[in-house]
């Protein structure tokens, strides 16, 4: 058999190590080993920080990354990524996309976010790809968060819902990375069942080695008495970071022995900053880590939080729950108690869960998981064990090749039967 053509298009890639571009690498480079001849679209390193990397920025890159050809693509970047400026800047990735040469894939797939790119790539595959397997690999539901973190108003969020509609109900097959999305997928958009794929994310960090805990804290500062709580990851609107940064205040204010630490970088990390500096707090910001330290400083802490905007329920599920749920330690989620990540951690018994925007439980969750050693060790053994059993990368990849060999299987055998049809 010739080995499958599979065409990638996501804006996000490694080296970024946060958000989607872990899982996009992976599955590029895992359906490379499988003897895939994989191609992937992408943009240029620039997120979280929202500026492209040092060494990037080219016209057109080329490059290899495990075996996948990447070829970046410049677009605009803008500093601050309010709606507006993120959609023009979905949309010059998307033409970028639309005007390339895409040769002959065996199939397509399309990562969204970003939705409004896939789009454009849609409305090209549909002109000179139509009998090509296209996939739409749904990370997070974007219309569903424009409306749940309010950065939208009424007629902006149902332009959006619109093109998501149409992208989805569009596509030969919907991967989505939850059975809650699958129920959206189906039940908001009109996207037949038999259509819908789940594929669990993944843990993208090795496993683990086993850490010297105390030396870790002191080569932090981090003093044995004190309840460390570690947020990690993007530093966005939807993660409603401020009120940890209260919370680090009513610590300070009650001499608490609790410090809150925000690893990471994203849109609000400058406002989270200028809050800390106003206003005496225990909560500190650390710059992104590499996978070692990063692994390193989880399994050091005694907490690790998850923490949400108010009146977010269903968009995403937190790509930082794998990481979590690999270093063994306990999970605090301030989140809607309704939610999918509420849902998420109470299936892997990981974790207890607060009202999202109420400093005074954030600090009393994370005080309660501390003050109890077997309660937290008991916690933080159910997330490994669900990570290992349900979160498995090698798993989910052989997934993806099953259902992209019965997709172009599929498109194969119509093509024959039908050889004139476009």
């Amino acid at each position: 058999m010739q080995p499958l053509r599979t065409l990638v298009f996501g804006l996000n890639f490694p080296p970024e190590a946060t958000g989607i571009s872990p899982y996009t690498g992976g599955l590029a480079s895992g359906l490379a080993e499988r003897g895939h001849l994989v191609r992937s679209v992408v943009a240029h390193p620039h997120y979280p920080a929202w500026k492209v990397d040092a060494g990037y920025g080219q016209w057109i890159r080329q490059e290899n990354y495990s075996g996948v050809a990447v070829q970046r693509l410049r677009h605009y970047v803008p500093r601050r990524p309010s709606p507006v400026p993120r959609a023009l800047s979905e949309v010059t990735f998307g033409l970028r996309q639309m005007l390339i040469r895409w040769g002959r894939p065996a199939s397509i797939i399309a990562v969204s976010p970003a939705l409004l790119s896939s789009a454009l790539v849609r409305l090209r595959a549909l002109a000179t790809h139509r009998r090509t397997p296209f996939v739409v690999w749904v990370q997070d539901l974007y219309g569903l968060g424009v409306l749940e973190t309010g950065q939208g108003g009424g007629l902006a969020a149902r332009a959006i819902l619109a093109v998501e509609r149409w992208l989805l109900r569009s596509a030969t097959t919907v991967v989505v990375i939850h059975d809650r999305f699958a129920d959206r997928v189906h039940e908001d958009f009109g996207v037949p069942r038999e259509r819908i794929a789940v594929v669990r994310n993944w843990s993208h960090l090795p496993p683990l080695p086993p850490v010297d805990a105390g030396a870790v804290r002191r080569a932090y500062g981090w003093a044995d008495d004190e309840v460390i709580v570690v947020h990690a990851g993007n530093m966005g609107v939807k993660q409603g970071l401020r009120y940890v940064v209260e919370a680090g205040r009513l610590a300070k204010v009650r001499r608490e022995r609790v410090r809150f630490i925000l690893v990471g970088d994203g849109s609000q990390r400058e406002e989270l900053k200028e809050q800390i500096q106003d206003s005496p707090t225990t909560t500190e910001l650390m710059a992104p880590l590499d996978n070692r330290s990063f692994g390193d400083v989880l399994q050091a802490a005694d907490v690790l939080l998850v923490n949400e905007l108010p009146g977010v329920a269903e968009m995403a599920v937190p790509s930082k729950l794998t990481s979590y749920f690999a270093s063994g330690r306990p999970v605090l989620a301030a989140t809607d108690a309704a939610g999918i990540t509420a849902q998420e951690i109470a299936m892997a018994e990981a974790g207890i869960t607060v009202p999202a925007g109420d400093a005074e439980a954030i600090l009393s969750g994370a005080k309660r998981l501390a003050s109890s050693g077997e309660e937290s060790a008991r916690l933080g053994a159910n997330g490994r064990r669900y990570k290992e059993h349900l979160l498995g990368e090698t798993f989910a990849i052989d997934q993806f090749d099953s259902l992209l060999a019965d997709l172009t299987a599929s498109a194969a055998k119509k093509h024959s039967a039908h050889p004139r049809s476009s």
